[in-house]
């Protein structure tokens, strides 16, 4: 049993990296079927950006009333619930007849999806030491990138093949296994039960001897233990049930960590989000003029180079908890960088460009994660999966609001369709990613020297 014990820790992290893995490909299953979703349908631009857009503000949504569920209900509630959501929205999507049905499924999807991942972050915490939370966290993240993989071209050659309704409902399938696994394996923290285990009202050995591989009690390691609730000024709740998390989003707020770690989550990602989950086969194929073949390829490269960015940038962020953020504002500098060098091209960008810009793009979504990091060391513990939650809804707010504007801005110059598109369409329509660049940094950079004073007034340092 001894041998065992150690294990545990890490198949429970395992299948819960697999959910968040699904996750993904729940999330970016039109990926690359934008021009497949537009035939399917007979819509435009601006409707295609609505199934993105519209999944992406149920998902920013939920996060912060996720995160007060999360810490009511735990973590493996909140995963299986999730996880049966988008089941239902798969199969929706497979069968709509029309428009409004497949919008409901896109619905069902967002929130399934938003249950996932602050869940599985929620997690790590109870069955790690802090000071392999940073690398575990990236892999999990790189898991994630392998399901965004499965929906870039596999997916997509099974729609062409089996048809529509066979490709969702496949996806629906694979969701529902990981449910099942999901309930045999994941338990809160050591000591807790399965969901199988609780409806069959009996605990298992495994789960009783259960350990954590933090080393009792988790304190300062490697970066800052959490503030004492005590330091966030206490507010009376307001008598209407439902409305305590505008009182706990005041109190988080007012510590500037916290909002630190918003605006690093707002300013890296939402690049390679909106790439990837609507946006980038329409530009390789219908903009740079790329086969659809030649496009999937380069996608897949994006979700290649997330994988390697998150190998990378755990122990590096581990390593360099000083310079965590400055780390992040590197690479959204560089990404920025390389997407005006691609808009100013004249003509249409050549190869090495492209490949640069799909190398270089995608650390965006690793380089978040350093948000949860930097959240985790001023999140009191009881408002951990609230905190979380609050963070993840930053990036999701940016990518959802440029993925709408880049529909509206083809539509205005009358591309909006397959036959419209156009490569000086599509520059202009991505050029709106460069003011929210700007605002990120602007804000990380206020936010970071009112963190260092913030610390040094209440005699704290990251360790």
């Amino acid at each position: 049993m001894r041998t065992a014990r150690p294990l545990l820790p890490w198949v429970v992290w395992g299948v819960a990296a697999l959910a968040y893995a699904v996750a993904i490909i729940n999330r970016s299953s039109l990926s690359a079927l934008g021009p497949a979703a537009q035939e399917h349908f007979g819509i435009d631009a601006t409707a295609l950006s609505m199934f993105a857009m519209i999944q992406l503000v149920v998902y920013a949504g939920l996060q912060v009333p996720v995160g007060v569920l999360l810490d009511r209900f735990g973590s493996t509630n909140m995963i299986l619930g999730g996880g049966v959501l988008m089941v239902i929205g798969q199969t929706v999507m497979a069968l709509a007849p029309d428009v409004s049905l497949a919008i409901l499924a896109r619905v069902l999807v967002g929130a399934g999806d938003a249950c996932t991942f602050i869940s599985v972050m929620r997690i790590l915490p109870e069955w790690f030491a802090v000071r392999q939370l940073p690398t575990v966290s990236q892999l999990t993240g790189l898991i994630g990138q392998a399901g965004q993989l499965v929906s870039v071209a596999p997916l997509a050659l099974l729609v062409s093949v089996a048809g529509w309704a066979s490709g969702f409902l496949g996806i629906a399938a694979a969701g529902l296994l990981v449910a099942l696994l999901g309930s045999l394996v994941l338990r809160n923290r050591p000591g807790d039960s399965t969901l199988a285990e609780r409806i069959i009202g009996r605990q298992s050995r495994t789960s009783r001897d259960a350990r954590s591989l933090a080393t009792p009690p988790v304190t300062g390691v490697v970066e800052m233990a959490p503030p004492a609730t005590e330091m966030i000024p206490v507010m009376k709740e307001p008598r209407v049930r439902g409305l305590g998390f505008w009182s706990r989003a005041r109190r988080l707020l007012r510590i500037p960590g916290v909002r630190l770690a918003y605006w690093v989550h707002f300013t890296s990602p939402f690049a390679a989000n909106v790439f990837i989950l609507l946006w980038g086969t329409p530009f390789l194929v219908g903009g740079v003029g790329l086969s659809p073949p030649a496009a999937s390829g380069l996608l897949s490269l994006t979700v290649v180079s997330s994988m390697l960015a998150g190998l990378l940038l755990g122990p590096i962020s581990s390593r360099f908890v000083e310079r965590r953020v400055w780390i992040n504002v590197g690479i959204t500098v560089a990404l920025a960088t390389v997407w005006i060098a691609v808009l100013l091209w004249p003509g249409a960008p050549p190869m090495w460009l492209l490949v640069l810009l799909l190398v270089v793009m995608p650390f965006g979504g690793p380089a978040s994660m350093i948000a949860f990091e930097v959240a985790r060391s001023h999140t009191p513990r009881s408002f951990a999966g609230f905190g979380t939650g609050l963070v993840n809804t930053a990036g999701f707010t940016a990518s959802l609001l440029v993925i709408l504007l880049i529909g509206l801005v083809l539509d205005l110059q009358g591309a909006g369709s397959p036959e419209d598109y156009s490569l000086g369409a599509f520059k202009v329509a991505f050029a709106v990613q460069v003011p929210f660049w700007l605002l990120g940094l602007t804000m990380i950079v206020i936010e970071a020297r009112r963190t260092k004073g913030w610390m040094q007034e209440h005699g704290r340092r990251l360790r």
